[in-house]
């Protein structure tokens, strides 16, 4: 059975040839169908000239509009109503789809996805969430990462909660770690944000931990990390920047010092192997947890690995039924007050 995959082939900022050729990789490679969703015309000829008389469980589905990098996400969602994006979510509404995969401006994308699936029950603010390696081995998780860039206390709250059951479906962790990441260990570190968030996760029956710093992302020491959208999207790509001065660095190192052709070639491959293990472009893209729907999203800068491998996830995410764990846990839960209690969907 081939699992039916809604991809947004106007979201990268070279789209559509990454969307177009990471759509083929991954029919190659996956147990998927792909629809690829945009204006038709544009992606039949890209698409033939990419596949070359290859049949591969391809579909084209039409929408005239697009919403660019640059574009107010608010504005862009309510005028554009024939959007890739509004066009593919709706695919997952109507369970045509198990989820839809964009790599396109991540506000619009959010917005799309609450308007057009709606929010779970009780959940006020979805969350852009992330996987990061740690020196222990086991991954972690970041959230939010880029969806809020203003939380209030009950918002992280809501993120706790649903980054611990991720944790538990994606890491298989019966019991994750769960911190937020502040600027130092003690209780009464941190801003007013973190403080109030603190003491609303101390009461939960889940394992948190309380604050944790910055380097811990990738320790190994806590297994759920929260943090509002602004703080969580400079983390990200700040460690983004320092992977890639690294790599950079450690290849230059290596083709100055290495000179035997045996060693070099070691060196190369264990160089390799560290460069995929932090290779944005293997971890696919960040699902939006706390709508009723599959959404994932991904790096603006996505090559077509990058976009079969969110493909990858979003397959992985649907077959996972997180959503579905996460709407279970909020409906037996007392509400936080103001928290959003039937996730109404928009037309």
């Amino acid at each position: 059975m081939l699992i039916d995959i809604a991809l947004d082939a106007m979201g990268s900022d070279k789209a559509p040839d990454p969307e177009i050729r990471g759509a083929i990789l991954a029919c190659r490679q996956l147990p998927v169908r792909v629809h690829l969703v945009g204006p038709e015309d544009v992606l039949r000829r890209g698409l033939s000239a990419a596949l070359d008389g290859e049949h591969l469980p391809i579909n084209i589905v039409h929408a005239s509009e697009h919403i660019g990098m640059d574009e107010k996400a608010a504005h862009a969602v309510r005028t554009k109503r024939d959007s890739s994006m509004r066009v593919g979510l709706k695919l997952v509404r109507e369970k045509k789809v198990a989820g839809f995969i964009t790599a396109g401006n991540t506000g619009a994308a959010m917005a799309t996805a609450k308007m057009v699936l709606g929010a779970l029950p009780g959940v006020d603010r979805p969350a852009l969430t992330i996987v990061v390696p740690t020196l222990s081995g086991t991954p972690s998780i970041l959230l939010d990462v880029g969806a809020n860039v203003d939380c209030k206390p009950q918002n992280l709250e809501q993120f706790g909660v649903m980054g611990e059951l991720y944790a538990q479906s994606v890491l298989k962790i019966t019991r994750p770690r769960v911190g937020i990441l502040s600027v130092g260990e003690e209780e009464g570190k941190g801003n007013d944000l973190t403080r109030e968030a603190y003491a609303l996760l101390k009461q939960l029956p889940i394992n948190f931990i309380g604050n944790v710093e910055g380097r811990d992302i990738y320790n190994g020491r806590c297994d759920v990390i929260v943090c509002d959208g602004f703080v969580g999207n400079v983390a990200l790509k700040t460690s983004e920047g320092l992977t890639k001065l690294v790599r950079e660095m450690l290849k230059t190192s290596l083709n100055t010092t290495v000179t035997a052709q045996v060693g070099a070639l070691l060196s190369r491959k264990a160089f390799n192997a560290f460069k995929k293990r932090l290779d944005p472009a293997e971890y696919g893209g960040a699902p939006l947890l706390g709508v009723r729907g599959v959404c994932i999203i991904g790096h603006g800068s996505s090559n077509e690995r990058a976009i079969m491998n969110g493909i990858r996830v979003t397959a992985e995410f649907a077959q996972a039924g997180i959503n579905e764990r996460i709407e279970r846990e909020f409906t037996q839960r007392p509400q936080p007050l103001g928290a959003n209690p039937v996730g109404i969907a928009l037309q």
